[in-house]
């Protein structure tokens, strides 16, 4: 297994641009899919999408600390709520900004075995679907920031400074 290097939003074009769908799970993507793993554990991410690697194919891997989940090919088929809330993305490090996106979601996609299947999440397995899928479409979170980024380091001293 290998560490991946991620790419950076505006740094790297890739990030941008629409994934080609997987038609054939090859060895070569297997590996790809077993080094995304590794990457995203590696990063203490949550998720990790292909493009985020420099592959423009439609392939994502989320681990909540639920165990892991692999999606290929993956389509949003439901959403309904509402939640606001930071999120970050390993493809911008250090920054952190407010988000709205739906509480829950519904997702059908191929796992590493190439058969359907279906992955339902609410509240972060809902963001983590939601923005990993955003990625294979070419999108960044920050298109989604209400407000500005905020450095995480900054965030984390203002929330400790509240605790005292």
């Amino acid at each position: 297994m290998a560490i991946l290097e991620i790419r950076e939003w505006g740094k790297d074009d890739v990030l941008l641009k629409v994934c080609k769908p997987v038609k054939e799970l090859t060895p070569k993507l297997r590996t790809l899919i077993d080094d995304m793993y590794d990457t995203m554990y590696d990063a203490d991410g949550v998720g990790l999408a292909a493009p985020q690697v420099g592959v423009l194919r439609r392939i994502c891997v989320i681990d909540i600390g639920e165990g892991p989940v692999t999606l290929i090919n993956p389509e949003v088929i439901e959403t309904s709520g509402e939640q606001t809330g930071n999120e970050g993305c390993l493809s911008v490090p250090g920054k952190t900004g407010i988000v709205t996106r739906p509480n829950y979601a519904k997702v059908k996609a191929l796992n590493e075995n190439m058969e359907e299947i279906i992955v339902e999440g609410e509240e972060l397995m809902a963001r983590a679907l939601l923005h990993e899928i955003d990625h294979l479409d070419g999108h960044i979170y920050t298109e989604k920031v209400e407000g500005e980024l905020y450095n995480v380091e900054d965030l984390m001293e203002e929330i400790e400074g509240e605790e005292e």
